[in-house]
């Protein structure tokens, strides 16, 4: 088993910048690939960011490319998102997930995940 927890979330102006954590613990030695999701209200959780974890290769959602970067420790057992220029329309709860197949944009792709941390943008 993996835990996620993820930490970072908060209240921040339009153009202002976060940086989202997640750790995990347990069995990540079988980890493969690590993501963030979103999911703003009434809608569905959709796709943000991805990470292999060897290689470090990296996926975005068109909503976030330039915008957003995801990276990671391995040491630390760690993946960051840090969020740049934001919008209002990046109000959600983001999710990190892990998985043990190669990244995808598919929630099915993701076997573990956080239990999500609140960012919100004022206009």
């Amino acid at each position: 088993q993996v835990q996620l927890v993820e930490s970072g979330g908060g209240l921040v102006q339009a153009g202002g910048s976060l940086r989202l954590s997640c750790a995990a613990s347990g069995r990540t030695f079988r980890l493969n690939t690590r993501g963030w999701f979103r999911q703003a209200p009434g809608k569905e959780r959709e796709f943000v960011a991805s990470v292999q974890c060897n290689s470090g290769t990296t996926s975005y959602a068109d909503s976030v490319k330039g915008r957003y970067t995801i990276s990671r420790d391995n040491a630390k057992n760690t993946v960051y998102l840090q969020m740049n220029s934001l919008k209002p329309e990046d109000t959600a709860v983001y999710y990190c997930a892990a998985g043990l197949l190669e990244p995808s944009m598919s929630e099915s792709a993701y076997d573990y995940w956080g239990q999500g941390t609140q960012v919100t943008v004022s206009s």
